[in-house]
């Protein structure tokens, strides 16, 4: 008898395990670390002042709309008097209105690579009627990726390529184009020392923050309307030394807690 229960309590431990949440990026789950539960956004639901706020936040505040549909999103954006709302990206990215989006968000078009990323922010950008938006990107610095975190910054650079010193050795001169992986990080200045690209906005985010379409199409959009309120972000270049420095769970942790509280959440 004894045998046959602990056989039943085996059981039932393996079956909760394989019932716990996982994370679908390799990175923290949403329910520990830097997760939803963390920062205290499970079951959250904005009103349209906290959306606003998140709007002048920028995109740093992609994880305090994760627990919305993207009506609710797109109406909030609407009663906040955002300039580009998320139907806006829907229609003008993926080709769908925002009423024919599933609650989930998902229609198939989740970007891996920052130059697709570039490629549905210009497309919003465009249509919005942004002057040069073909010189807008969506940037990341990946060397915390496999730890869970990714660096994010929305540029402007006027150049299809670039002559830069590598960041990571300080000494090697390369040339990017736009279809190389490594034009989608930013660059203070050229290899000759000259100012290159302009750091519009920035967010170091958890992995499983931005691993769905809704979330992608949430920080696309705050991308473009830091883009058309002409939001400028001066210290984005020494958080990318921290960052690359090791310092990327730092940076996060203050920079979700800086815009939790802006938004008084």
């Amino acid at each position: 008898m004894m045998k046959r229960l602990l056989g039943l309590l085996l059981v039932c431990l393996l079956f909760l395990s394989s019932c716990a949440p996982q994370s679908p990026q390799g990175g923290k789950s949403p329910n520990s670390g830097l997760g939803l539960a963390a920062l205290g956004l499970v079951n959250l639901i904005l009103s349209p002042i906290q959306i606003a706020a998140g709007v002048l936040q920028g995109i740093a505040s992609v994880p305090f709309y994760l627990n919305m549909n993207p009506e609710q999103i797109n109406a909030g954006l609407i009663a906040a008097n955002a300039k580009v709302t998320l139907d806006d990206t829907y229609e003008s990215a993926y080709g769908k209105r925002i009423s024919a989006v599933p609650q989930t968000g998902d229609t198939g078009e989740v970007f891996r690579r920052m130059k697709h990323a570039s490629e549905y922010f210009q497309k919003v950008l465009t249509r919005y009627g942004v002057k040069d938006a073909g010189h807008y990107f969506l940037t990341s610095i990946d060397t915390a990726n496999n730890q869970g975190y990714t660096l994010f910054a929305v540029i402007y650079r006027p150049s299809d390529s670039v002559t830069v010193i590598d960041k990571y050795d300080g000494k090697t001169v390369r040339t990017f184009t736009r279809e190389d992986r490594l034009y989608y990080e930013p660059f203070a200045r050229d290899a000759q020392g000259r100012p290159l690209d302009t750091v519009i906005d920035w967010a170091g985010l958890a992995r499983d923050f931005y691993a769905t379409q809704k979330a992608q199409a949430v920080l696309i959009t705050m991308a473009a309307n830091a883009v058309v309120n002409e939001k400028r972000s001066l210290d984005y270049w020494d958080i990318e030394n921290r960052w690359i420095a090791g310092e990327f769970e730092a940076i996060v942790e203050q920079r979700m807690n800086s815009v939790k509280n802006k938004m008084k959440l």
